[in-house]
């Protein structure tokens, strides 16, 4: 049996400016997800807390 290859989600923070990245950024925080339902609440959530996106 082949093993499936798994999707990963990727978002990266910085809590502090209020920014959400979907590209690597220096002193940002990585966030992973497996599962695109939680990502796509994760990113629901940020928006709702007023982030930015860059």
């Amino acid at each position: 049996m082949e093993q499936q290859e798994l999707s990963v989600w990727r978002i990266w923070v910085d809590p502090r400016q209020r920014i959400v990245s979907f590209h690597p950024v220096e002193g940002f925080e990585l966030l992973e997800f497996r599962d695109r339902v939680l990502f796509f609440r994760c990113v629901d959530e940020y928006t709702r807390q007023q982030y930015r996106y860059q």
